[in-house]
């Protein structure tokens, strides 16, 4: 079944994927999963996806990066940030970049699958407001 909501779960720690994946998947989410930054871009480069789950630190690109370049390659997805290190600088800078929402680590299941349909009704609603094409 294609039209439902795909999910990028990107954290180095396989426990992580692997448990969001299994909560979401089992509320008929389509989930996928990257273990870093460079990984993820390149899944999104092939896919599209309408939540990212995005830890923020992570080898290599920090989440923070990651966030950076997807909200300037693919802004119609919108981003759930999970940090096992929350502060207020780093929810501050999330939301400038265009984060939906920053929730901290370890995220019960409860938390995981509210963030995540919420992230998908705002993209929705996002998307119902932009106008249509040839209207002024």
């Amino acid at each position: 079944m294609e039209d439902r909501i795909r999910v990028l779960v990107v954290d180095d720690e396989e426990v992580v994927r692997l448990g969001y994946r299994r909560v979401l998947s089992t509320d008929g989410f389509r989930v996928m999963a990257a273990g870093n930054g460079a990984e993820a871009l390149d899944l999104m480069a092939g896919d599209r996806f309408d939540v990212v789950l995005l830890d923020l630190r992570m080898p290599g690109m920090d989440g923070l990066d990651v966030l950076r370049a997807i909200k300037e390659r693919w802004p119609e997805s919108e981003v759930v940030v999970v940090t096992g290190y929350p502060s207020i600088e780093t929810a501050k800078e999330a939301v400038k970049l265009g984060a939906y929402d920053y929730i901290a680590k370890p995220a019960v299941p409860d938390v995981v699958l509210r963030a995540t349909t919420g992230a998908w009704m705002q993209k929705r609603w996002a998307l119902q407001r932009e106008p249509a094409a040839g209207r002024a």
